[in-house]
């Protein structure tokens, strides 16, 4: 049985649909004074599936997500899978500062405690903060989703195979998971102290095969189709930057794909202006750049 909380109901409704399994509608409301009401409608299965995304607005649909795991439990659920494609507070992982809240354990341990059996997330920003469980939990890369959307959409064979950036070293994986699917060249970009005061951001020169000597350098950009690969753009500032730089070494057009689309303080709207035709993200968050379904990924996820 599959239950879709308020911000992912399409979701699960695809989901279920992927898996051929029933799916259960649960009724959510606010009382005049801001209060969550929630009521499952229909009988409850031994094993539910619960899916939820816990993004803006964070703290309500964590809380629904918290009564739904609580109160399926309590109707007769045995065993509770749940999985929150987009994890809210998972960002603070640790004290960066003295006296910090560390967010990402108090929420683990509260789904925990409300009666998970299993979580399930996707390209979660930091996946250590998965050890603070002491249930099964997974990390499940939408790269291959994302890979399969780019293919189908853009890349007709025999067409040109365009050229996958990340922003910066820490998102070079996700370049290497794309490109190698889809069979292109990658690399990413990074900053070069140039001085005290100057910092220059420049793309990296990588071996595109260990048994070759082709090498991808800056000269490999100019006339391409370059896209933008991270796991998260929050405000977009790094993807402004990174569009610039790669406008400024002749890239003829740059695209730009995301797992988790925040897309905060009016993100989309400078990304656009900084030169990106498309914003390209999942649906693990709605927005209208969730172009990429992660249906068929959290399907497989619950086969395994």
């Amino acid at each position: 049985m599959i239950i879709g909380g308020s911000s992912s109901q399409d979701l699960a409704a695809h989901v279920a649909c992927e898996l051929g399994e029933e799916l259960c509608y649960v009724e959510t409301k606010k009382f005049p004074d801001g209060e969550r009401y929630l009521r499952v409608d229909g009988p409850i299965d031994e094993e539910v599936t619960v899916i939820q995304s816990t993004g803006y607005p964070q703290d309500e649909n964590l809380m629904e997500l918290l009564f739904m795991i609580a109160n399926l439990k309590d109707l007769g659920a045995k065993k509770i899978r749940v999985v929150v494609p987009y994890m809210g507070y998972a960002r603070q992982e640790k004290r960066f500062n003295p006296g910090e809240t560390v967010s990402a354990k108090i929420v683990c341990e509260l789904i925990q405690s409300a009666g998970a059996d299993e979580f399930i997330t996707f390209n979660i920003h930091e996946e250590c903060v998965l050890d603070f469980f002491d249930i099964p939990a997974r990390n499940v890369s939408a790269m291959p989703a994302i890979a399969e959307y780019l293919d189908k959409k853009f890349f007709k064979k025999g067409d040109d195979k365009p050229f996958i950036i990340a922003p910066d070293k820490g998102a070079y994986g996700f370049a290497q998971e794309i490109s190698e699917i889809i069979g292109c060249d990658c690399t990413y970009l990074t900053k070069v102290r140039l001085g005290p005061d100057k910092v220059e951001t420049k793309i990296v020169d990588v071996r595109c095969d260990s048994e070759s000597d082709n090498t991808v350098n800056v000269d490999s950009v100019k006339g391409m189709h370059a896209i933008i690969v991270d796991d998260i753009i929050a405000t977009g500032g790094t993807i402004v930057n990174a569009i610039k730089i790669l406008k400024q070494y002749g890239a003829e057009s740059v695209d730009v794909c995301c797992v988790h689309p925040i897309l905060a303080n009016n993100g989309a709207t400078r990304i656009y202006a900084a030169g990106a035709g498309k914003i390209i993200g999942t649906n693990s968050l709605s927005s209208d750049t969730s172009r990429v379904s992660l249906a068929k990924s959290i399907a497989d996820a619950l086969r395994d």
